[in-house]
């Protein structure tokens, strides 16, 4: 492992990474400044957790260690990327974003950003099945050849800064976000099952590059000129898989919860709306339900 000096005085600039952050900083902070003009309550706490911990864990990962490291090891590879993934979102969506923008967007604001929310692809890739199968799918790749481009190669690492926070976030903000989801509570069941079992897929491939004995992307030869506390290639491969079997499995419990939180506050909607109906519009759903629409028995 490397020693405290190397992993505190390594630091690097990441341009993708650093566009994101003040993108993502300068718009948050104009939600912010538009919520206290209209004198709407913000809490403090909500803000900290946005800029503290979401966007600041992201510029960790991208500007530290494993933003210097990432392209020679493959474990400071395999937490940045998954971090990336399951870590980062979750702090940035705790801050809820998405709510601080419905709430001081004017009326055209609020339709756009609805319009582009409910647009089918992103209806699609926020699916949260679809979303943890693109986790998948992307773990899975590390048990091949192309592990060793995904991490060495700069237009891949470019592409990984921005692409995997963007899957993470489609995957927590419907979740989190107030209001982000019109799913029922029968669709968030069927949801909730696939999640499940992705979520301890997700662990296989750490657990097959822990224990394979040899190296799966192919790269064995030791690069000169680099510090001597680096470890040899295999088990480099199976620190980045015991990384990647812990954070598959630990992150499985807050999204577990979070999906429970999701379904109750789905049904709680639900019930409202049945609260709504009149006693003969009730009796009529009822009567559709047990005789079909055309009245024909079900």
């Amino acid at each position: 492992m490397p020693p405290w000096d190397a992993v505190l005085s390594s630091w690097t600039l990441n341009i993708p990474a650093a566009a994101i952050v003040a993108t993502a900083g300068i718009l948050y902070g104009r939600g912010l400044h538009a919520a206290s003009r209209r004198g709407l309550a913000w809490p403090w706490w909500r803000a900290a957790t946005f800029y503290l911990l979401g966007l600041g864990s992201f510029a960790v990962l991208s500007f530290g260690f494993t933003g210097v490291y990432g392209h020679d090891l493959r474990w400071a590879f395999t937490l940045k990327v998954t971090s990336y993934l399951f870590i980062v979102p979750l702090l940035v969506a705790a801050g809820r974003p998405l709510t601080l923008a419905r709430a001081v967007l004017g009326r055209v604001g609020q339709e756009r950003l609805q319009a582009f929310l409910d647009h089918r692809v992103i209806r699609a890739l926020s699916n949260t099945v679809v979303a943890a199968l693109l986790g998948l799918a992307m773990f899975t790749l590390f048990l091949t050849p192309l592990f060793y481009p995904l991490r060495t190669d700069p237009l891949w690492d470019a592409a990984l800064t921005v692409l995997v926070p963007l899957a993470g976030m489609l995957m927590a903000v419907p979740i989190i976000e107030d209001g982000s989801t019109k799913d029922v509570t029968s669709l968030i069941v069927v949801e909730f099952i696939y999640v499940f079992i992705e979520l301890v897929a997700d662990a296989v491939p750490g657990v097959l590059m822990r224990i394979s004995p040899q190296v799966l992307d192919g790269a064995t030869l030791a690069l000169t000129g680099h510090p001597s506390w680096l470890p040899n290639p295999l088990r480099d491969q199976q620190l980045a898989g015991d990384l990647l079997w812990f954070l598959a499995e630990i992150v499985d419990l807050p999204l577990i919860i979070l999906m429970f939180v999701r379904f109750a506050r789905s049904d709680r909607r639900e019930a409202r709306s049945f609260d709504q109906l009149t006693d003969e519009e009730l009796e009529a759903l009822n009567r559709e339900h047990l005789q079909g629409p055309h009245g024909r028995s079900a």
